[in-house]
């Protein structure tokens, strides 16, 4: 039987979509059920954070370079980097009779690893869970699934794909259930022994907000008068922590295991896309998003399938009140 080697890529968030396919592959493979045998997962990784994240799950790592998050950089010196990342990617990839590369989520990272695969003729499948997401590049995997049958149909009319298969579901949401079930959460009253408090809000500042709004926001959660912490995430710690007033209110460390602390929190307010919708899909926990930047979004899409109601910063307070109780 003929062995293989998979390659995978994606930011932290955008792999959890992948680890349970990886994890299911594994476990046909050890059980005889695949046409071929595993010989190696290599995890192209983008900071280390994401290279802590895919060690666990791969047999090699190989960097393609660092995450540009919030740094400027002229547009010359910027198509210098992204064309120093698509080599760092191409050598990843190249000389090790990769067979399949698996990808998923739309960050740079995603995108140079699929052009050096196109270069080295590697086979791309990528699994997209938001198809408002520009295409251009993923476009040219091989095979692009999605979460259902209405956004195959809107990949194949706007964008004339063929290779689009609807998959009936996030992968993403098993990867959560497969943590929890794993014991791997954080114990609730250690969270509440540690911060003081057995009843609070979990507010996560993600992507889909600027640095101006951080101190509104945070005086529309003081306006709640409950218990909360703020999981500052993308901002820096020590900013988010300068702004808030209200002794009700504490700042966690700059990451932490969310999974955990929204399975310990009574509701949950949150600026991010489509990993945190889906896992606050899988906790059923009530929740308020954040109106970002896009108006049309994936996690638009399933937020509103949901019932998660989107608001402005500025609607918390009264948007709150209607939420249901935990």
């Amino acid at each position: 039987m003929k062995s293989k080697n998979i390659a995978i890529a994606g930011e932290i968030t955008p792999s959890k979509t992948i680890i349970p396919i990886i994890e299911k592959l594994r476990e046909r493979d050890n059980e005889g059920k695949l046409s071929f045998k595993i010989n190696k997962i290599i995890g192209l990784y983008h900071g280390e954070a994401s290279r802590d994240f895919l060690e666990p799950y791969c047999d090699e790592t190989y960097s393609i370079g660092e995450g540009r998050r919030g740094k400027k950089n002229s547009a010359g010196k910027l198509a210098y980097l992204i064309s120093k990342d698509i080599l760092k990617s191409f050598n990843a990839l190249k000389g090790k009779d990769i067979d399949l590369l698996i990808t998923a989520g739309n960050a740079g990272d995603v995108r140079k690893a699929i052009v050096a695969a196109n270069i080295l003729n590697i086979p791309v499948l990528h699994i997209e869970q938001d198809i408002y997401n520009p295409i251009e590049v993923i476009s040219q995997a091989n095979l692009v699934t999605v979460p259902s049958i209405e956004y195959k149909e809107y990949l194949e009319k706007n964008y004339n794909l063929k290779n689009v298969v609807d998959i009936d579901g996030y992968p993403m949401a098993k990867y959560v259930d497969n943590y929890i079930k794993g014991y791997n959460l954080i114990d609730k009253d250690e969270i509440y022994g540690e911060y003081g408090m057995k009843e609070f809000v979990l507010v996560v500042l993600g992507g889909d907000l600027k640095d101006d709004d951080i101190e509104p926001l945070i005086r529309a959660v003081e306006e709640l008068n409950l218990k909360a912490l703020i999981a500052p995430y993308r901002f820096d710690r020590d900013m988010v922590s300068e702004l808030v007033l209200s002794p009700n209110i504490k700042v966690l460390p700059q990451y932490v295991d969310l999974l955990s602390f929204m399975n310990a929190a009574s509701h949950l307010i949150y600026a991010a896309g489509m990993g945190l919708t889906i896992e606050a899909g899988v906790f059923n926990i009530p929740s308020l998003k954040i109106e970002g930047f896009h108006k049309t979004h994936g996690s638009v899409d399933l937020a509103k399938e949901l019932n998660i109601p989107i608001v402005k910063i500025d609607e918390i307070p009264i948007a709150f009140e209607n939420l249901p109780d935990q």
